[in-house]
């Protein structure tokens, strides 16, 4: 999380990502999985740590969000294919909703899933780009 690369889109990093940092972070993601059974998963690939992601909800809504370690970037696509499946199969989930910042260009990839432009909207003070991808 304190790459460049990462920090340039992800306009809620604002802070120094320090050990405290990590430890509330870490504490936040765990909090909602015992408040909704679900969240965040650290990913792997041949046992190797490369990012971390999943589904948080938001409201009513569950966003997905995926951040990987940069030399793990082309991944994404594969990663986001699987979690998709599990939103599918998963009967809590009837749509997904996707935040973006505006700095986020390639959006291709997403709407080749089926998501849709909802809607600009902010977000703890930040602007993001929403879409929605329907599950069901």
């Amino acid at each position: 999380m304190s790459d460049a690369r990462i920090a340039e889109h992800m306009p809620l990093l604002t802070h120094e990502w320090d050990r405290q940092a990590v430890t509330e972070f870490v504490a936040a993601k765990e909090a909602y999985w015992l408040r909704d059974g679900l969240g965040h998963w650290a990913i792997l690939c041949d046992d190797s740590y490369v990012g971390w992601g999943g589904f948080q909800k938001e409201g009513d809504e569950w966003d997905y969000g995926l951040v990987l370690k940069p030399a793990c970037f082309g991944l994404g696509a594969r990663i986001s294919r699987k979690a998709i499946e599990f939103a599918v199969a998963d009967a809590r989930i009837p749509f997904v909703t996707f935040l973006l910042p505006p700095s986020r260009k390639n959006l291709g990839g997403l709407v080749r899933f089926g998501a849709r432009f909802v809607e600009m909207t902010e977000y703890d003070g930040a602007e993001f780009l929403k879409y929605r991808l329907d599950t069901k």
